[in-house]
């Protein structure tokens, strides 16, 4: 496992063995059984072309009422707890006591991608948010707290983890594209990201 220190991102390669990443694959299913995946939209209206849902406390949605945490899926039901697996990389990557209370989950299907953007929604940026990779390669792209600022790209992988804290807690990012079927995780290919965020 390498840690590389990019524009204030903590960058943990190969943080989780295959087997790990099995595992926590496994645990996010039946999180899905429970939440399904839905489609976003903006506030504008457009359609975002991940699919997401969420597991803890909170999850993060959009919609035209704007961007927001939410308590319950678009569909009414509360968001299943988190795992214990999602857990256990927070408490060793951050060594924070405190729990994080949402665990939003991004599925990157083929020519997925995110544009910059800062996590800006929690009531306080004194957390770090953690950030998982599994499944296909994501380019993923960090700048600096201004949209202007200059940019940094690295290719993240399957069982990747980006702890963004400090300097890097609102800095601007994104992920400009994935190598679809880079990875043999998931049966049907993509990208699945896990963000774990302090809401309050």
């Amino acid at each position: 496992m390498a840690h590389l220190t990019v524009a204030g991102f903590d960058i943990h390669k190969s943080y989780l063995s295959v087997e790990a990443q099995r595992g926590l694959l496994e645990d996010l299913r039946q999180v899905v059984r429970l939440a399904p995946f839905f489609a976003p939209v903006t506030p504008r209206g457009k359609a975002m072309s991940v699919r997401m849902t969420a597991a803890g406390t909170f999850g993060w949605i959009t919609d035209r009422r704007g961007y927001r945490y939410a308590e319950t899926h678009p569909q009414g039901m509360a968001w299943p707890p988190m795992p214990q697996s999602v857990l256990d990389i927070w408490h060793d990557l951050t060594g924070l006591a405190h729990r994080p209370e949402c665990c939003l989950i991004n599925y990157y299907g083929e020519g997925a991608r995110m544009g910059m953007h800062q996590d800006k929604d929690e009531s306080s940026f004194d957390w770090p948010v953690v950030s998982v990779s599994l499944g296909d390669d994501g380019l993923f792209r960090m700048g600096g707290p201004q949209r202007g600022d200059k940019t940094r790209s690295i290719w993240l992988h399957s069982g990747d983890v980006v702890v963004m804290g400090g300097t890097a807690r609102l800095a601007h990012h994104g992920v400009d594209r994935i190598r679809f079927g880079s990875s043999s995780l998931l049966p049907r290919g993509g990208r699945i990201n896990l963000t774990l965020r302090v809401v309050g």
